[in-house]
């Protein structure tokens, strides 16, 4: 199982990262930030439900938390410039790649589905930070865009480093 969601969690980015080979618009960029944190806060839903590890629930918790906040933002944000955000390939791809990370969670129980997400979420905030760094950052037009994507980019990072713990402290009880 801890392949399968790793391959997924790859895929998932590797299919983001081609999508963002072309240069997305202000309007594109809004979108795929809305949808990147909306799938981890599905994620996080399911897992703070199923999950029977204190840690896991907490840091899923955490995690609907926080992605909300950020898409509270992000929609103030785009409602203030009367910007529409615009569906693209990534985040098209974004939503799929989540919608097959909560199939493939909800046939798993226990430990096997706590690793299974927490795996995913090392991947997926790895991918989502290169993408904030390489495409997202570099390429919003907009002042305050990129500044809301700066701003919030450490919490990502926060994301990263609490998931990558869990992961290790799971890995110690198998």
């Amino acid at each position: 199982m801890r392949i399968t969601a790793i391959a997924l969690a790859m895929s998932v980015g590797l299919a983001a990262t081609a999508a963002l080979a072309a240069t997305p618009t202000d309007p594109q960029i809004a979108a795929i930030v809305v949808t990147a944190n909306q799938v981890d806060i599905d994620a996080g839903k399911l897992a703070a439900k199923e999950s029977r590890t204190k840690d896991v629930q907490d840091f899923a918790k955490l995690m609907i938390t926080d992605h909300t906040g950020v898409n509270k933002s992000a929609v103030d944000l785009v409602t203030k410039l009367k910007v529409t955000p615009q569906v693209s390939a990534t985040s098209q791809n974004l939503q799929a790649g989540g919608d097959e990370n909560l199939r493939n969670l909800k046939t798993m129980k226990g430990a096997a589905f706590d690793k299974a997400y927490v795996d995913h979420e090392v991947a997926y905030h790895q991918q989502v930070l290169d993408a904030v760094d390489t495409v997202l950052i570099p390429n919003a037009q907009n002042a305050e865009l990129k500044a809301l994507l700066v701003s919030v980019r450490p919490a990502f990072v926060a994301h990263l480093e609490h998931a990558k713990k869990i992961q290790a402290a799971l890995a110690t009880k198998n």
